[in-house]
């Protein structure tokens, strides 16, 4: 799939990218792909998206926020405000024109913070297992009392994960999400939305998209639930839904 390329911005991070430009009419929109929690842009759902953009014919951007990947910074540093800046400038740098967002977990949220700053840059939105305030929801609600201590006394907690490494979820995370949050404010989308999740999603549950669907203020908002599928969403069966969905935002 290529080497990595990399933006160096006015304050010093260096964030990785891969582009994709499109043989096809330039009248078509661009595809971004918004990556999530401590996951980078070499994923499953990253390169499948690449391989369908090129068969398409459309611009395709994945990259890594600053912590994660090839990307400069360390993840215990990093916090939505930081995560959703990479985000901005990398799309404000490397696209043009109207683009169709695509975010996976965390980069559902991070794709509706760029589209609640700036409706007019984008052409539709996808959410895969979209994970909007889980800092406040999923990481803070579901603390004890005794963890709560910890990460506002030593600033920090590790918790285990099935996905790798532990979670570290830092006092700054938590306080900076709160800044953040998309469902306690209005959230207008003139265009298209699509979210997709799956039923027997144990990270994020299949309910967050259905708060986001009554939520969002929009013309054409749909939740797409498929059954049995959990929060990965990059089998053969979900992908094949991906690209459903996005032909036919086309």
């Amino acid at each position: 799939m290529g080497d990595s390329d990399f933006i160096t911005t006015s304050d010093g991070r260096c964030i990785a990218y891969h582009r994709v430009l499109a043989q096809g009419p330039d009248d078509k929109p661009g595809v971004v792909f918004f990556g999530g929690f401590k996951s980078d842009m070499t994923g499953i759902k990253a390169l499948y998206l690449q391989d369908l953009c090129e068969t398409l014919g459309l611009d395709y951007l994945r990259f890594d926020y600053t912590g994660h990947g090839a990307s400069s910074g360390a993840f215990e540093d990093g916090c939505i405000s930081d995560w959703a800046r990479d985000a901005r400038d990398t799309v404000a740098a490397l696209t043009a024109g109207p683009q169709i967002y695509i975010g996976s977990s965390m980069g559902g949220w991070i794709a509706l913070l760029l589209a609640r700053e700036a409706p007019e840059n984008v052409a539709a939105l996808i959410g895969i297992a979209a994970a909007p305030d889980f800092t406040e929801d999923s990481m803070w609600a579901v603390s004890n009392a005794g963890q709560r201590r910890t990460i506002m006394k030593q600033g920090f907690l590790a918790l285990p994960s099935e996905y790798g490494d532990p979670y570290v979820i830092t006092k700054h995370l938590i306080k900076d999400g709160r800044e953040n949050l998309i469902l306690r404010a209005p959230l207008d989308a003139p265009f298209p939305v699509r979210l997709l999740h799956g039923t027997a999603d144990s990270d994020v549950p299949h309910e967050r998209a259905l708060a986001l669907l009554s939520h969002i203020d929009g013309p054409d908002v749909r939740a797409i639930l498929l059954r049995g599928s959990e929060h990965r969403m990059s089998d053969e069966r979900e992908l094949l839904v991906l690209k459903e969905t996005l032909t036919g935002l086309l």
